[in-house]
């Protein structure tokens, strides 16, 4: 569903990666609200006396598999959830955990005896509604995260880079190269800082691999015969600017821990950082590719 305000002014910019006290009290309320209707009951079932079949969630059991699952997230088994916003990663791994464990609740007999139902689940149901429930409460307040169908977190990329990495496939007759690539994509749209940053090596790797891609007995050669191919020959500005761009990305994957963690390299220490760079490289290589592979 979407609400009045996105139906008239659009949706609000997905560019937030922190969660904050708003999106976590949602995000905490709806997990309460599974384990009060039984949809944990999937997993960690609490069995009804008469040994009828699962009748709720056994609430301390999923605090219990939780704290141990998701030590950062420091919950208590007694009384459950922190009310103070936990770090980032530990809620996107709780919202994982939980995908994995609920199943949508289905009634069956009634048990007059102890007034309840004996319970069934339907799992893809239930992780179908709880993925639309958390991408929700994502979309409302602009995080850049988004809950898969296979129950895993992936971050949404700047928005000029978005629908460039969803749609492109690498089909160069470099099998290396694609996989490289693959390879960097993959770890670019992980929420983690950490692994962003080894997109980028990936992706540098991916560079360094395409400039001895060009027809020549050497890779100074070789890169010459990419970039007068990509610009449409060898004698134009914007060939003399490729000429820039890529002997400027070749200085800049020297100068910083990128590939390499020497003493006199400047390690990269913000995450718009390593998207700009990521962007810009990416840029020049699909240029390339699409103008000679």
């Amino acid at each position: 569903m979407t609400y009045f305000s996105e139906r008239e002014e659009g949706e609000s910019p997905r560019e937030n990666e922190k969660i904050g006290e708003g999106a976590w009290g949602g995000i905490q309320a709806l997990v309460h609200a599974l384990i009060e209707d039984g949809s944990f009951g999937a997993s960690y079932p609490m069995a009804c006396e008469d040994g009828a079949g699962p009748v709720a969630s056994n609430e301390l059991a999923v605090w219990k598999a939780m704290r141990a699952e998701i030590p950062i997230l420091q919950v208590n088994p007694r009384y459950g959830l922190p009310e103070d916003t936990p770090q980032t990663m530990a809620i996107l791994d709780m919202i994982e955990f939980c995908w994995r464990c609920i199943g949508e609740p289905i009634r069956k007999s009634y048990h007059e005896f102890f007034r309840h139902y004996h319970l069934d689940f339907d799992s893809k149901a239930g992780q179908d509604k709880f993925q639309s429930n958390v991408n929700r409460i994502f979309r409302r307040n602009g995080l850049a995260y988004e809950l898969t169908e296979h129950g895993q977190i992936e971050r949404l990329a700047p928005p000029i880079l978005r629908e460039e990495l969803i749609s492109t496939q690498f089909h160069t007759a470099d099998e290396e190269l694609n996989g490289m690539l693959e390879k960097a994509r993959h770890k670019f749209l992980s929420p983690d800082t950490a692994i962003r940053s080894e997109a980028l090596e990936a992706l540098w790797d991916a560079w360094e691999r395409l400039k001895t891609l060009g027809t020549g007995s050497d890779k100074k050669a070789q890169i010459k015969s990419l970039l007068d191919q990509t610009a449409g020959g060898p004698s134009s500005k914007f060939r003399e600017s490729l000429e820039l761009e890529a002997k400027e990305l070749t200085n800049i994957g020297n100068n910083f821990q990128i590939r390499h963690s020497e003493k006199n390299q400047e390690r990269l220490i913000k995450g718009e950082h390593v998207d700009y760079l990521f962007h810009r490289t990416f840029s020049l290589i699909q240029m390339i590719i699409r103008t000679n592979l």
